[in-house]
């Protein structure tokens, strides 16, 4: 698909230096060049099944490729397990996502430090988190010194994490400064969450990110290009297709 794009991209880029100088191309003149680039059914079909698969889309993928008459590259079963901790790590259920993690892949967190210091580190924040409304914060201490501080001693920025996310013990919820408010964000769970399911896939042997997101950032590439050879052409817009 990548060569594809670019061959298209030479070709507009060539047929506008030909022309001397800027090139413009109507709405229609530009559709009609891309759909002269063809792309075989079973390449698409590759396509969409890997978006799928990695974005964790299982019944989709189960119904596709029977449709399709398929065979993924995976055990479709997987993607569910796969799920089932992201659904664990969005919802602050740390230790269940862990547990889930093992089951599928006992090697994964001893092999990966990083993550698996990731995941102790929200749960720690979810203890902290718990300790704002019950004014206990024994439990987080608790943790903190049995599953990060060992780990931290060793590594000199898991020790910079632990000691910001420790911090959230001493000041109010509604006080806190930008770097410290980050940490109770929704979104450093769908960070650890998308970083948990990267890996798991890598283990798996399946690419980390779905080619879809790959030739989106390719489109992007190749539009900037052509802004740069002075074509003026209709951009895509992502929002409208969404």
């Amino acid at each position: 698909m990548s060569t594809t794009a670019r061959a298209s991209l030479e070709a507009i880029k060539t047929a506008a230096m030909a022309s001397g100088g800027k090139r413009d191309y109507t709405p229609q003149q530009w559709n009609d060049k891309l759909d002269s680039v063809r792309v075989s059914k079973s390449n698409l079909n590759a396509l969409v099944m890997n978006y799928l698969i990695i974005e964790g889309y299982q019944s989709a993928a189960t119904k596709f490729a029977q449709e399709a008459n398929i065979t993924a590259n995976v055990a479709l079963d997987s993607i569910e397990d796969r799920m089932k901790i992201r659904a664990a790590i969005h919802a602050g259920d740390i230790q269940d996502a862990i547990e889930r993690i093992n089951d599928l892949d006992p090697e994964l967190l001893d092999t990966n430090p990083v993550l698996h210091f990731s995941l102790l580190r929200l749960q720690l924040i979810e203890l902290i988190r718990k300790s704002t409304s019950s004014g206990d914060i024994q439990p987080a201490l608790s943790f903190a010194t049995t599953h990060l501080a060992s780990r931290a001693a060793r590594n000199p920025d898991f020790l910079a994490d632990l000691e910001r996310t420790m911090a959230l013990l001493c000041f109010p919820v509604d006080q806190l400064v930008p770097q410290l408010a980050e940490l109770l964000d929704p979104a450093l769970h769908r960070r650890v969450a998308a970083d948990v399911n990267e890996a798991i896939l890598e283990a798996q042997g399946v690419m980390r990110e779905a080619k879809l997101r790959g030739l989106v950032r390719l489109w992007g590439w190749a539009e900037n290009s052509l802004r740069q050879d002075k074509v003026d052409f209709p951009a895509l817009d992502l929002r409208r297709i969404a």
